[in-house]
């Protein structure tokens, strides 16, 4: 098993998207590369922790690659918004690679550059690529929001959109049980 930590916007975003796919195993909605210790939401909602929402998860890269989580990662949120995702604003939200080995971290530049070379995104892509520091596991109320609160706006109108676009572009990395 391999660990990968990733920021790509509200953490509730992105726990729906990669809890989905086949062989990740596990994972944590939390608070990584900031400067203050075991940080309250309410904290890291101020922008004075350094943190970003993230994403750590456990994966068996025998069935699907760091690669692959990069490639999803690129296709389910803007990387191309400074400090911000949609209606999330702030260095909280903002898109970051926390790479947990220096072979993460050079799949994660290629990927980036590969993403720029397709033109994916018309406007410059401003995702970090930083070395893994620290992660704390976020408040128990913020796991599987989604899954518990499908029909609150903020999911109908942020999370289900991401989650249509996984459905279509990744349906064969999906685990069984979210297949349609």
């Amino acid at each position: 098993m391999q660990i990968a930590t990733l920021g790509n916007g509200c953490f509730w975003c992105t726990e729906a998207v990669f809890k989905r796919l086949k062989g990740v195993m596990s994972v944590q909605s939390g608070y990584s590369g900031g400067s203050v210790e075991n940080p309250t939401y309410e904290q890291v909602c101020s922008g004075d922790t350094g943190h970003a929402e993230a994403l750590q998860m456990e994966f068996d890269p025998n069935v699907i690659p760091y690669e692959k989580l990069l490639e999803v990662f690129w296709h389910t949120h803007n990387p191309t918004t400074l400090n911000r995702q949609g209606n999330d604003v702030g260095t909280q939200y903002r898109s970051v690679i926390f790479y947990h080995s220096d072979e993460q971290k050079n799949m994660a530049e290629e990927s980036k550059r590969k993403i720029e070379e397709e033109h994916l995104y018309s406007d410059k892509i401003v995702t970090e690529i930083t070395a893994f520091t620290n992660f704390y596991k976020a408040e128990p109320h913020h796991e599987n929001y989604y899954d518990r609160n499908t029909d609150a706006p903020y999911c109908q109108f942020v999370i289900d959109p991401k989650i249509a676009k996984l459905l279509k572009e990744f349906s064969q990395d999906l685990k069984e049980e979210y297949r349609i």
